[in-house]
């Protein structure tokens, strides 16, 4: 095909679903306008094959140049050829790399740098209609050696969306690949594109470029680690090592400060966080290295470039995904990691925003509690839940990072004035949110005292302090509140917001609270099957006075079968009390199994001297836990400047509450990481959801 023939083809990617049954993500080219101001035109199949022809509706599809549909048909599934496509600034990068770029790729369950070799053509080109593939030759590279002689071993072609990140060489005669396509096709499976420039005559240069870059990586005295950062450290027999800083801190028996290490593989020597006779973190065995802090510097491996101050990023100018009327699931618990965890991440704060921040963050990271809701919204397209969806939480799970503005925008469009300014109670916000928002009827149908029900968005946790332990849990503090008030849930909620007792926002009525990590509600639905306390049996009364009998679990719901409650009650110090009783369902045998109602915690919201910050649930392992602070650090002054938001895993988080419950509140948080701490002594509201397919109504 001659070159001016290529420049009339306008290639597309779908979009959404048409009619005619051409999936998302599919790539075509148009040759053709219909008077409807349609396009008549090819979609290509496996190798660029052209498979089908049709026409396609304008509304249904995005323009792409010839070199990004090249690029997109070699990324599969085609779900992900949208996700990258919406990352616009990864995107753009990658559609101008150049020769002796550096970029990291996804590789071998983990990422590695690269040096960009060649652009390579893959597919036969039977057909004039055909589009070949174009994948990239890369280079591995584990140090400046590597890189200043380019030794590596072979590695597959790789596609875009292998490459997640992108670091130019910034050489002022690099040409992208892209710009040598004056090429003549072949009928080979895999071509170079032989008219590459020869960049070797510029290897001396970029030699000392790149020794500079390395050098000032390597001598990175004044950056700053923390618990979270990547870090590599030079054993004795020099060899250099991988891992995450877990603890900082000065251990037993030393006078400086020293970092415990969570190893990217397993080393004979290490331990699963215990040195010496303390453990200081939890881990896997064999993967624990304690070394003094001047001994480690900054993963090599992810700093390939330095950049000084960070601009904010952009808004990205594609929105193709944006105007879909279907919800962007949450990130994988595979992706989060590398998409979601680091700097200019999440959500960023502005102008007292942080409640806000991190209320959204809470809700709608991992949780799909409220995804459905945004379809039923009978807002228009240009409503305030529309823009909620596509601007914020769309945005949030595609990219990974909401610019300020757009966080103002929604702020904006709240109805009053003070929300875009001023901030807020987290629970005046969820309500708004909830109820004007997103249109949703109270979470919470309550039964008080026997009489008709009430509902609620959230509970707030009413005790008294002799009630429960020094270091109540969620489920201790609920139970107490519902049995204390005489509460009951009608029906299974699909998500419980529960508030922590506090007076305002700076006196806590209780200095640490563990968040349960599954919340049983079933001896607090009414009507529903309970077992005796005693024997298992099914209980038929319930007695309140008994909640904070000391030889009976003081803080645990007490009912009984008839039997064990006569018993019970015999005791003189007991006596006085009053068990009423339960409404028990007809026809259920008394030693009938009774099914569990389990709520999972997906998020914890915290609070410390009026800032807001976040924990996060995003997967199924007990580890998979990340933080979230939208305001984390600052660039600029308050003039000029703009916050910085950040997201760290913190796995220790899963470590610590996935003891049992007698560990937890023993344990001495002086020996627990600063995020474990801010946990449980922050900790305002703690996020479930509900694990029942079908929740069930219960009076």
């Amino acid at each position: 095909m001659e070159l001016n023939e290529q420049q009339k083809e306008r290639h597309f990617i779908v979009i959404r679903k048409t009619k005619k049954g051409l999936s998302r993500g599919s790539i075509g080219c148009t040759d053709a306008e219909t008077p409807a101001a349609d396009f008549i035109g090819v979609v290509y199949g496996g190798g660029g094959r052209a498979k089908s022809s049709g026409t396609v509706k304008k509304e249904d599809i995005y323009p792409l140049s010839r070199h990004q549909a090249q690029l997109l048909l070699f990324v599969s599934p085609a779900s992900k050829r949208l996700e990258l496509l919406c990352n616009v600034q990864l995107f753009s990068a990658i559609c101008d790399l150049a020769q002796d770029d550096l970029v990291v790729v996804r590789y071998k369950k983990g990422f590695q740098p690269c040096l960009v070799k060649n652009l390579m053509q893959i597919g036969k080109k039977d057909n004039a209609g055909d589009l070949q593939m174009l994948g990239f030759e890369l280079e591995l590279v584990d140090n400046v050696q590597d890189i200043l002689t380019k030794k590596s071993a072979p590695l597959p072609l790789f596609s875009a969306a292998d490459i997640v990140q992108v670091a130019p060489s910034h050489l002022n005669n690099r040409q992208p690949l892209r710009d040598s396509l004056s090429l003549g096709l072949n009928k080979q499976a895999t071509s170079h594109i032989n008219s590459m420039p020869a960049l070797n005559s510029r290897n001396a240069r970029k030699g000392s470029t790149l020794s500079k870059q390395f050098m000032s990586i390597q001598d990175l005295s004044h950056y700053s680690l923390e618990v979270g950062s990547m870090v590599e450290v030079i054993t004795g027999n020099g060899l250099t090592i991988y891992g995450v800083i877990r603890w900082i801190g000065v251990p037993e028996g030393k006078k400086n400060c020293w970092v415990g290490l969570e190893l990217d593989n397993e080393m004979t020597t290490c331990s699963d966080g215990m040195f010496g006779t303390k453990q200081y973190f939890t881990c896997q065995g064999n993967r624990a290295l304690f070394v003094p802090l001047k001994n480690c510097k900054p993963d090599s491996r992810f700093l390939l470039t330095l950049t000084e101050i960070p601009k904010p990023p952009e808004t990205p100018s594609i929105t193709l995904l944006e105007d879909l009327n279907e919800d962007v699931p949450p990130v994988t618990e595979q992706e989060v990691l590398f998409r979601l965890v680091g700097r200019m991440r999440g959500i960023q704060g502005q102008l007292n925003s942080c409640y806000l921040d991190a209320t959204l963050f809470s809700l709608f990271t991992s949780s799909v509690a409220f995804d459905r809701v945004f379809n039923k919204s009978a807002d228009k397209e240009d409503g305030i839940s529309h823009i909620l969806r596509r601007d914020i939480v769309n945005c949030l799970r595609r990219s990974g990072f909401v610019p300020a503005e757009s966080v103002m925008n929604f702020r904006k469009q709240l109805g009053c004035k003070s929300f875009a300014t001023e901030e807020k109670d987290t629970e005046e916000f969820i309500t708004m949110l909830l109820k004007h928002v997103l249109h949703i009827e109270p979470l919470l149908k309550i039964r008080s005292h026997g009489e008709l029900t009430q509902d609620a968005y959230m509970h707030q946790i009413i005790v008294e302090k002799n009630q429960v332990g020094e270091v109540p849990s969620v489920q201790q503090l609920l139970e107490t509140s519902f049995v204390s008030c005489d509460l009951k849930f009608t029906e299974i909620p699909s998500c419980l917001i529960v508030q922590m007792p506090r007076f305002g926002k700076k006196f806590k009525m209780f200095s640490k609270i563990l968040p349960s990590t599954e919340l049983d509600i079933t001896d607090i639905l009414h009507c529903a099957p309970r077992e005796c306390f005693l024997c298992g049996r099914l209980a038929e009364y319930e007695c309140a006075q008994c909640l904070t009998d000391r030889k009976l679990q003081p803080g645990r719901i007490k009912q009984y079968c008839s039997t064990c409650n006569t018993q019970v009650h015999m005791h003189p110090s007991r006596q006085g009390h009053v068990p009423h009783k339960l409404t028990v369902p007809d026809h259920l045998p008394a030693d009938a199994p009774v099914q569990r109602h389990q709520m999972k915690l997906f998020a914890v919201l915290c609070i410390k001297t009026s800032h807001y910050v976040s924990f996060v649930k995003y997967g199924p392992d007990p580890r998979s836990w990340i933080f979230f602070d939208s305001m984390a650090d600052r660039c600029g002054d308050d003039n000029n400047g703009y916050n910085i938001p950040v997201i760290m895993a913190c796995p220790e988080v899963g470590d610590f509450l996935s003891q049992s419950e007698e560990e937890l509140s023993t344990a001495d948080l002086s020996q627990c990481t600063e995020l474990v701490r801010r946990l449980l002594c922050d900790s305002y509201m703690c996020l479930y959801e509900s694990t029942d397919n079908n929740p069930q109504h219960h009076g």
